[in-house]
């Protein structure tokens, strides 16, 4: 089974978002395929009183444990920082630690090189890409990058099993073209003769999958948990509903099948062997009317990490005070190589703009450490940032919801938490 998967930058590599979503292309692309499809468990009976496609069963359950990022839980004791300034640096050396434990793993993570292979040269050495064409039918995962070839990061792909990347390269396509990159893989797909064509689903993936549907007549099945063949054209699939509190069992019944990861469904988790990415030049057919949505990135935008791939997220919210008082969280993420996330009343009050919110109406992250710091946390903000592998609180109420969900808690004013917080950090940093 061949399954293309579009691989989002981040940086000078891929983004976690599209490493998660190859990890989860590479286990549907191994997935034996029913050789009768009646073999496979029967589909589940939609509910009484559903509105499902005549080609589609369905059912809906309650995700039974919450989202994968794990059950709710309450920290056993929040630290206490009534003692001023100095009970507050003392408080905090445990979260400082752990912090700079989380951003060292991310900066290895985003700064990995080409695997050593044993008698295998680096995919691009002495090898010239294919151009003007396709090198013919594969298997397995194949990533598709748009960009030039040798900008393409095999070594992050060959990490993870990916044996073929196509770089699509065109003069029309420069910066972001929703329409012209669906398009383009279209072309691509028909070409490898592709099983499935799957993305992360982020704001771009999402909205380049869409346009392929609309394009290619076909579903698409939107963030995606797991995915396996139930016949020959046939998957059985499993995704998030109503902001992951609901799973929906599902049937695909489509030729390629056409699919959105949602950023929480897998883990990264690389192959149990390295191998060559071998990368070839696609030049796609597009059209005038591909490109009339064009996005160019701006000079800030390409110079760091979007909020949606960062591995680091600092996150402030109504509790900052107002808009002077994000100086000390844009500190503190740039000392943990990440950025800086808000809330919704944040953006609505006008104190930052909108592209930093993070919640259900916001960007959906997916980070190693997300420190929320005076956030309440709503439902449509956790929504948002539920999927974070740690989450670190810090808050004046030791009864916000988002207490419940942190692996850390600090209840304390973030005036005195987050300079003390600096400071443990940079003495650590000093000390070793």
């Amino acid at each position: 089974m061949t399954v293309l998967c579009l691989i989002e930058p981040d940086g000078g590599g891929v983004a976690d978002v599209s490493l998660r979503a190859v990890t989860f292309a590479r286990a549907l692309s191994s997935a034996p395929v029913p050789d009768d499809p009646s073999s496979s468990p029967a589909s589940p009976a939609p509910p009484a009183g559903s509105h499902g496609d005549e080609d589609r069963s369905s059912m809906y359950r309650r995700a039974g444990s919450g989202p994968p990022c794990g059950t709710s839980m309450r920290p056993e004791a929040g630290a206490d920082v009534s003692a001023g300034p100095s009970g507050v640096a003392g408080a905090v050396e445990e979260v400082a630690g752990a912090a700079e434990e989380v951003a060292g793993a991310a900066e290895v993570a985003g700064g990995r090189a080409a695997p050593p292979v044993d008698g295998v040269a680096p995919p691009l050495d002495g090898v010239a890409p294919e151009v003007d064409g396709v090198a013919g039918a594969t298997s397995g995962v194949v990533a598709v990058v748009f960009g030039a070839a040798g900008a393409v990061p095999v070594g992050d792909l060959g990490a993870y099993g990916v044996s073929d990347a196509y770089a699509v390269e065109s003069p029309h396509l420069g910066g972001y073209a929703p329409q012209a990159w669906a398009r383009a893989l279209a072309g691509l797909a028909a070409e490898l003769s592709a099983s499935a064509v799957v993305a992360a689903g982020t704001d771009h993936g999402g909205e380049v999958m869409a346009h392929l549907g609309a394009i290619t007549g076909l579903p698409v099945a939107a963030n995606c948990v797991s995915a396996d063949p139930a016949g020959a054209g046939t998957l059985r699939v499993v995704r998030h509903r109503w902001a992951g509190s609901l799973l929906e069992d599902a049937v695909l019944d489509a030729s390629p099948a056409l699919l959105t990861v949602a950023v929480d469904a897998v883990a990264a988790a690389e192959a149990d062997a390295p191998v060559a990415t071998g990368v070839h030049s696609y030049r796609p057919d597009v059209a005038d009317a591909d490109l009339v949505v064009r996005a160019a990135e701006s000079a800030e935008r390409s110079a760091g990490v979007s909020l949606a791939t960062a591995r680091v997220v600092v996150g402030g919210g109504r509790g900052v005070g107002g808009p002077d008082g994000f100086g000390v969280l844009e500190e503190l993420a740039g000392l943990l190589g990440g950025v800086l996330g808000v809330s919704r009343v944040v953006t609505s009050e006008g104190w930052r703009p909108h592209k930093q919110q993070v919640g259900q109406t916001g960007t959906r992250i997916s980070p190693e450490l997300y420190l929320a710091c005076g956030i309440s946390g709503a439902i449509q903000h956790m929504a948002g940032c539920q999927s974070a592998k740690h989450i670190v609180a810090v808050n004046t109420d030791p009864d916000a919801p988002i207490i419940g969900h942190a692996d850390y808690a600090v209840i304390g004013d973030l005036n005195q938490v987050i300079p003390a917080l600096i400071a443990a950090i940079r003495a650590r940093r000093a000390g070793s």
